[in-house]
């Protein structure tokens, strides 16, 4: 993965894996993914994704890979179901033979893996014929809109943390590298589609407080500022971000999401 810090799924959770939740309930039924199957989800984190599984498909078993032990932790603490377990282990070499599931997923996580192109080719290795193989990004570049706007507001201050922001890092994340990779993988039918969700925050702490946890590249790059930086980056936040009546921040993310057969 990269080499941003993924430790704690306590703290990365209220950043991210809310709202993972809800791409997953929409991109679950995209995939057309049969009942009683075996899945398998590459880069698991927190459980966020296997969670949805185990509530919407009716599998008869997910198992989650993630290289972060905390991560794996949390999603073991959280997730009690039997159907469920979770190993320690890299994306771009899966610990299971061949032909072993019917299903793979993963979400939120091809633009960390170090290759891509491997980790979708293991995909592939142990996905039995006629299974799907499906993930989904952030559009950082884009309708990512929590993330363009700390973004947007860091590199207005900093110059250089322009070179950090994942819609620069990460080009995969966009459809046509999407299909390319899936292609290349020898996937058929391969689609890719837009997930917009609503991403709304009760108020301006709820924005913010995510990314004091340190974990993913965004909120590492805020705790690397000395507070008096951090100071300015929060009120330029604060004075930059919509805000409704009542006080929230009404945000919405898009996602990009891939899937074909094997």
């Amino acid at each position: 993965m990269d080499k941003v810090r993924w430790a704690s799924g306590k703290l990365y959770d209220p950043y991210v894996g809310r709202w993972s939740r809800r791409v997953a309930d929409v991109f679950l039924p995209w995939t057309r993914a049969p009942r009683r199957a075996a899945w398998l989800d590459v880069g698991c984190g927190t459980g966020a994704l296997v969670e949805r599984i185990l509530a919407g498909t009716a599998p008869r078993s997910v198992k989650g890979i993630d290289p972060s032990e905390g991560f794996l932790e949390y999603a073991k603490e959280t997730i009690k179901d039997p159907r469920a377990s979770f190993a320690l282990a890299d994306a771009m070499k899966i610990p299971a033979a061949n032909d072993t599931f019917e299903v793979v997923v993963s979400g939120l996580v091809l633009n960390f893996v170090p290759d891509p192109a491997a980790a979708v080719s293991e995909m592939a290795r142990v996905l039995k014929r006629g299974g799907v193989a499906a993930a989904y990004v952030w559009d950082y570049g884009g309708a990512m809109q929590f993330m363009r706007h700390f973004w947007n507001a860091a590199a207005a201050l900093d110059p250089a943390a322009a070179e950090l922001d994942e819609g620069r890092r990460f080009p995969i994340c966009a459809p046509e590298p999407l299909r390319a990779a899936w292609a290349q993988a020898g996937f058929r039918n391969v689609e890719v589609a837009a997930i917009d969700i609503e991403t709304v925050f009760p108020d301006f702490d709820d924005y913010w407080t995510p990314f004091l946890s340190g974990q993913a590249p965004a909120p590492g790059y805020c705790m690397s500022l000395p507070e008096d930086r951090r100071e300015r980056l929060r009120e330029r936040l604060r004075a930059s971000l919509p805000v409704a009546l009542d006080g929230s921040i009404p945000l919405y993310a898009r996602a990009w999401a891939v899937q074909g057969r094997r």
